[in-house]
């Protein structure tokens, strides 16, 4: 094993995810990605709109994708304190989708996400990247549930 994605997502499972990557990584000698997707902002031409009309809605993506990054990097510092050669990789697109595509551009042996248990009625409107990339992924991929919030 010499290629390790972690996908995070700034979640309470972000930590336990990470921490587990990073044991991996040590264990195998493994470099390890940091790996997130924001989503991407809402298309407004179906509805005749265009973005310049919700200049709100284009601050907002903004601000997310500073703090992604910001957040990204500060995590990215932690974990090359275990891992020196960590990097990190920010993308825009569906979670999945974008997460299947880096597996395949980096030559990922394998790929740790997180779990967060929302249930089948949640996961039935909203997907899950979890169980997407079970049923999808090319490489082996390791399901770390979410810590039970107190």
């Amino acid at each position: 094993m010499k290629n390790i994605i972690v996908a995070v997502d700034f979640s309470n499972a972000t930590l336990g995810v990470t921490q587990i990557a990073v044991d991996l990584a040590k264990a195998f000698g493994a470099n390890l990605e940091l790996f997130h997707a924001i989503e991407p902002e809402p298309s407004y031409t179906a509805y005749g709109f265009t973005p310049d009309e919700f200049p709100a809605m284009y601050a907002f993506q903004e601000e997310a994708r500073r703090r992604a990054a910001e957040k990204l990097e500060e995590l990215l510092t932690k974990v090359r304190a275990d891992v020196p050669n960590a990097t990190s990789k920010m993308t825009e697109g569906s979670p999945l989708r974008t997460l299947l595509e880096r597996v395949k551009e980096s030559s990922a042996d394998l790929v740790v996400l997180g779990s967060h248990g929302h249930g089948a009625i949640a996961a039935l409107l909203i997907g899950s990247v979890a169980e997407g990339m079970v049923r999808k992924s090319t490489v082996p991929t390791l399901i770390v549930p979410a810590a039970p919030e107190s």
